[in-house]
């Protein structure tokens, strides 16, 4: 984009120099797209670099230069990351200069689409779990907005952590969300969602909540007991009641926890299902996409012709 606010275009800029000590170069492979991306072109969330730029904050691709303090990443290793602050350019772009910390192994056997769909998702879930919430096991925990990319690896995620997950989800999402760890799926069409939850509990509420609804936290807090604890990652934390504890969460770049969750995604525990990749030329109809939700799961851009890693 050119400016703040701007459109999505096609910009040309000069190839990246050569990497900086603690830096390498990717070529890019796959760039995840996201609502985010949408935040960060309206100018709401500083993401290190001001226009012009290239957008993107998720990358997959082969490292094909490398800093001279770079020790743990060579040439020609597939790698996947979520690279901020950025530190020349987004990741929409065909080479990428990123902080050599801040990505990891891709791991083998994982196609390339699926790679660069995972890391803000994966990243999300795993600190809205571990650090906001610190879930435990035998608690009952709500998922507010289960069938959508980053809810569907809550449940996941919490399920192998031996937490008893009630999730919220449509009629076409709800067997997947039960197969991904789900114990009950409750149809949030229905305006009486909160009071069924409550429910499925006893009538006592549940122990801890998280809200992946835009706009839905305020119907989350009511399912949850008195002095339990929640977490929206959608920017609208409701006023805390009844001793009930609220978490307002933004993702934050962590290789070691993207590492550990990569390792989950290459044995088979983890799985994302990307909705649509489309090539890098038509940048703003994925932005288009991902931000008005279509059904399907993440939205990616193909940088290069697709094929599948090793």
């Amino acid at each position: 984009m050119r400016e703040i606010g701007g459109q999505v275009e096609l910009l040309e800029f000069p190839d990246p120099a050569s990497p900086g000590p603690d830096e390498v170069v990717i070529e890019v492979e796959t760039a995840g797209v996201g609502n985010w991306d949408d935040i960060v072109r309206a100018g709401a969330w500083n993401v290190g670099l001001t226009p012009p730029m290239a957008l993107g904050v998720e990358v997959a691709g082969t490292v094909v230069a490398v800093g001279s303090q770079v020790t743990d990443l060579r040439l020609g290793d597939e790698v996947v990351g979520h690279p901020l602050p950025l530190r020349h350019q987004g990741c929409w772009a065909e080479r990428v200069v990123v902080d050599a910390g801040l990505v990891v192994l891709k791991p083998r056997g994982v196609p390339w689409e699926t790679a660069t769909a995972f890391p803000v998702p994966a990243l999300t879930a795993e600190q809205v779990l571990a650090e906001a919430l610190k879930v435990t096991e035998n608690e009952t925990l709500l998922v507010h907005g289960a069938g959508g990319t980053t809810g569907g690896l809550i449940v996941q995620l919490a399920a192998m952590r031996g937490v008893r997950v009630i999730a919220t989800a449509g009629p076409s999402s709800a067997a997947r969300v039960a197969q991904a760890g789900a114990a009950e799926v409750v149809d949030y069409h229905d305006s009486r969602w909160p009071d069924r939850v409550r429910e499925l509990t006893g009538g006592a509420g549940i122990d801890t909540a998280i809200n992946a609804v835009p706009g839905g936290s305020a119907e989350v807090i009511v399912a949850l007991r008195e002095g339990g604890r929640m977490a929206t990652i959608t920017g609208d934390p409701p006023a805390a009641e009844r001793g009930i504890s609220v978490a307002d969460v933004y993702v934050r770049p962590d290789a070691t926890q993207l590492a550990e969750l990569c390792a989950l995604l290459g044995d088979g525990r983890l799985t994302v299902s990307v909705g649509a990749a489309l090539p890098l030329a038509e940048a703003a109809t994925a932005l288009e996409r991902a931000v008005s939700g279509v059904k399907g799961g993440p939205v990616v851009l193909q940088v290069k012709p697709a094929r599948t890693g090793d």
